[in-house]
C-alpha cells in the first residue's frame, strides 16, 4: 500500500469586479480520503489518561487535515460517559470489547479497524509534544528510503521527572533472565541506547511502537498467547525472522508516566506476566531452558505461596498456587487451562490499572 499522495488543487483565477476589490485566489482544503497513519490506544480502566491523550493527538495537524486517525480499544472497562464523548471527535473511533481480551489482541482487532499505511502503538499513559503525530508521519515517509525493510520503528522514552527510560532491548534467554534478577527492574527486559542517532535493534517497547502495516499483515499481527506482557518481543523477534528491520528512534520523544517497572506487582499481575514469560520462552527457547524456567517459576510460586500462608493472605496464596499449576499447563500446551488462569487473574486487574487514571500530564517531560 503506497503513501496517499496529496497533490496541489489548482488556484482559482483571480477575478475582477468592475470598480471593486480584487479577488485574492483561493486554494481548496485538501481532503484525504485514506489517512496515513493510525494511532491505536488500548483502554483497560483508564478513560480518563486515555481522553487526555486523544486530546493532545487531535491538536496535531495531521489528525485535522485526515492525515491520521485515532482508533481507541477498549478492554471493558467500567462504564464512563467519556467513550460516548469521544466517538463524537472527528477522526476519533472506539471499539469496546465485552471482556478483558488482553493487550495482543486488543491491538489487532484496532489495527484491523484501522486503516493507515503505519500503525503507531501508544499506552494512554502516555503524553505527546503538540505536533508529534506530523512529526512521526513525517518520519514514517521519510524511512523507506533509509531502509526499504523498516518494519518497526521505537521512539525516545522519557519519565515522568525527564530521565530517560529503557525503551529497546536484547532478545531474552535463560541466562539474561535470570541473571537479570541482579539488576534494577527498570534495566532487567529493556536497556539504555545511545542518543546519537538511528540505530537498528533487536526489539522496542510496545508503550510507543511505529510498524508497517505491511509488516503487520505478514506476521498477523500479535501473537494473542500473549495476554500482556512480552508481545512487542515477540513481535519484533518474528519481524526480523520474516526479513523485516526494527528500529530506535531517539529524535522523538514521549513521557511514558507509569511503566511496570515502577509500580507494584500484586500477584494476579504477577501471575499474567510469568504466564508471558513462560509462553515466550517455549515458544523460542530450546526444551531444556524453557523447562528449567518453568522449574523456577515453580519454586518462585511456591515460596510466595508459603509467605503469603503466613500471612493470612488467603487470596494471593490461592494466586500463587494457581501460578503453580500454569507452569505445567504453559510448558505442556494446555490452552484451556491456561485461558482459565489467565482469565482468573484478569478478573483483579481493574484496580490495579484504574490507580493512575487522570494522573498523566498534558504537559511533557522536559530533558
Amino acid at each position: 500500500m503506497g503513501l496517499a499522495a496529496l497533490a496541489d488543487a489548482p488556484e482559482l483565477a483571480p477575478a475582477r469586479i468592475a470598480e471593486g476589490p480584487r479577488v485574492r485566489p483561493v486554494r481548496p482544503r485538501v481532503a484525504i480520503e485514506t489517512p496515513q497513519l493510525s494511532v491505536v490506544i488500548v483502554n483497560f480502566c483508564q478513560w480518563k489518561n486515555t481522553a487526555r491523550l486523544t486530546r493532545q493527538l487531535r491538536n496535531c495537524e495531521a489528525v485535522r487535515r485526515g492525515a491520521a486517525e485515532v482508533v481507541i480499544v477498549d478492554n471493558h472497562s467500567p462504564k464512563s460517559d467519556i467513550p460516548r464523548k469521544l466517538r463524537k471527535l472527528s477522526g476519533v473511533s472506539v471499539v469496546q470489547f465485552g471482556r478483558n481480551c488482553g493487550f495482543a489482541r486488543a491491538v489487532n482487532r484496532g489495527s484491523n479497524r484501522s486503516r493507515g499505511e503505519w500503525v503507531l502503538l501508544l499506552n494512554p499513559d502516555v503524553t505527546v509534544h503538540p505536533g508529534f503525530l506530523d512529526e512521526v508521519l513525517e518520519k514514517a515517509q521519510r524511512f523507506p528510503a533509509i531502509d526499504p525493510n523498516a518494519g518497526v520503528i521505537g521512539f525516545q522514552l522519557r519519565n515522568r521527572d525527564g530521565s530517560r527510560q529503557a525503551s529497546a532491548g536484547v532478545f531474552p534467554n535463560l541466562f539474561r533472565t535470570v541473571a537479570g534478577l541482579l539488576v534494577p527492574r527498570s534495566r532487567r527486559k529493556c536497556q539504555h541506547r545511545p542518543l546519537s542517532g538511528r540505530q537498528q535493534v533487536p526489539w522496542v517497547t510496545g508503550g510507543c511502537l511505529l510498524v508497517r502495516r505491511d509488516c503487520f499483515e505478514q506476521l498477523r499481527g500479535m501473537d494473542e498467547t500473549f495476554f500482556l506482557y512480552y508481545e512487542d518481543v515477540d513481535f519484533c523477534r518474528r519481524a526480523q525472522e520474516g526479513g523485516w528491520s526494527v528500529w530506535y528512534e531517539p529524535a522523538l520523544r514521549v513521557t511514558h508516566h507509569f511503566p511496570l517497572h515502577t509500580r507494584k506487582v500484586p500477584p494476579p499481575l504477577r501471575l499474567v506476566t510469568r504466564h508471558a514469560l513462560l509462553a515466550y520462552a517455549r515458544k523460542h527457547w530450546s526444551g531444556w531452558q524453557s523447562r528449567l524456567l518453568g522449574g523456577l517459576v515453580w519454586t518462585e510460586a511456591t515460596v510466595r505461596r508459603a509467605l503469603a500462608k503466613r500471612r493470612n493472605d488467603a487470596p494471593a496464596a490461592e494466586c500463587f498456587g494457581l501460578m503453580r499449576e500454569l507452569v505445567g499447563d504453559v510448558l505442556h500446551g494446555r490452552e484451556d487451562a491456561t485461558a482459565a488462569k489467565i482469565r482468573y487473574a484478569a478478573a483483579f486487574l481493574s484496580e490495579v490499572a484504574a490507580a493512575n487514571d487522570g494522573k498523566t500530564s498534558d504537559t511533557p517531560s522536559a530533558g
